[in-house]
């Protein structure tokens, strides 16, 4: 049987000995790798029996634990504030960041529809006109030759029609000035009263202001009703309206560009879901002491596996008028067992730790206060 070499009690410096050199820089790693290895051997029997490992093994292993810890707490803050991040830039490090709630991304949500719904938005609005001729009713919309507009030109940029400014003139326009009385008779009224001499043109009686609303109502369903409306009807590039024009002008409208909204909302280099929000490998040295005793246990769970791999391709070791039973599958089973509670200890912890948690613990809390409060005595007030 070839010889094997034991681990020997001493542990290197582990910088520039892991595999990936994630966390060589860091001081605190530094610090705790030659430790760390020297606990996970003594916990699995050294000096008292040899140790089938070298100092390597141990410092990969803590390496792993490491990122293994970080993976875990970076993937439950990815789920926990994806809704936050989406937007941001992929080139920022979001690890150890703190988040304040999602209204963030509420508002943006609501920018969103406020641009569909002509009430805000991040979309920018812009002014076109078409050239209007008399007695014609249709008009092409990327007709480049009857269509101006703000920014873009039409036919090539595709556009869309948020209000088009074709209506008959306001009705409060339409009607006499109530202070002077036609037709209201109001100035019976004033004679009445004796004021009918006080002015001889007009006269100042005051109208509550929903006569003047009644008013325009009545002017306006007038044109509703018995005249033809004004009214436009906008179907693909084609642009009708009613009544026909009476002599040529420029008929205004507002437009946003379809290329706009694109490119706000399929802009590159924003995270946009799980696989490019930028959580990277924690810094060790800020890893608190309950994560680092994780990190620990993980540590040991790895060495137990790896050393009952090494140990489980020889069923036993000759020994001097006998041969000795190794346990390698006894330690490979313990390592991973160990291995899979530590990680959904772990994960619950960090569910317990989720903001709809936390809100629901604070909501209990404000609740047995209340509680509380309503058992105290109420003071009595003696005037």
């Amino acid at each position: 049987m070839a010889t094997t070499t034991v681990y020997d009690g001493t542990a290197g410096d582990i910088s520039g000995s892991t595999p990936f050199g994630i966390y060589d820089e860091h001081s605190d790693f530094q610090t705790d790798g030659p430790k760390v290895a020297d606990w996970c051997a003594r916990r699995i029997g050294y000096p008292i029996v040899d140790i089938e490992l070298q100092d390597q093994n141990f410092f990969a292993c803590f390496e792993e634990a490491v990122t293994e810890y970080s993976s875990q707490v970076n993937r439950f803050n990815i789920k926990e504030n994806l809704l936050t991040l989406r937007g941001n830039s992929t080139g920022s490090n979001y690890t150890h960041k703190h988040f304040n709630s999602g209204l963030d991304d509420i508002i943006g949500i609501s920018k969103a529809y406020g641009t569909e719904a002509g009430v805000g938005g991040d979309v920018k609005l812009y002014t076109g006109s078409v050239s209007m001729s008399k007695d014609k009713g249709v008009y092409d919309l990327t007709d480049s030759s009857l269509v101006t507009l703000e920014n873009g030109t039409a036919g090539s940029d595709s556009i869309e029609i948020r209000r088009v400014f074709y209506e008959a003139t306001p009705a409060m326009t339409r009607f006499f000035d109530p202070h002077i009385g036609s037709g209201l008779g109001s100035q019976q009224m004033l004679n009445s009263f004796g004021w009918g001499n006080y002015s001889p043109a007009i006269n100042y009686l005051l109208m509550p202001m929903y006569d003047d609303l009644l008013r325009v109502q009545a002017i306006e369903f007038n044109d509703l009703m018995r005249k033809s409306a004004y009214s436009f009807h906008i179907q693909g590039n084609r642009l009708r309206i009613f009544p026909l024009p009476e002599d040529s002008y420029n008929l205004h409208f507002h437009y946003i560009k379809v290329s706009d909204r694109r490119t706000i909302s399929f802009d590159g280099g924003l995270v946009s879901d799980f696989s490019n929000a930028q959580y990277n490998n924690m810094t060790y040295n800020n890893i608190n002491d309950p994560g680092k005793q994780w990190i620990k246990k993980y540590t040991l769970a790895l060495v137990k596996e790896l050393l009952g791999s090494i140990r489980g391709k020889y069923g036993s070791m000759p020994i001097p008028n006998g041969d000795v039973s190794l346990d390698g599958d006894t330690l490979r089973s313990e390592g991973a067992a160990e291995r899979d509670a530590l990680i959904s200890e772990l994960r619950e912890d960090l569910e317990a730790a989720s903001k709809r948690q936390l809100m629901e613990k604070q909501n209990d809390i404000a609740n047995f206060h209340q509680e509380t409060m309503n058992k105290m005595p109420y003071g009595i007030y003696i005037g």
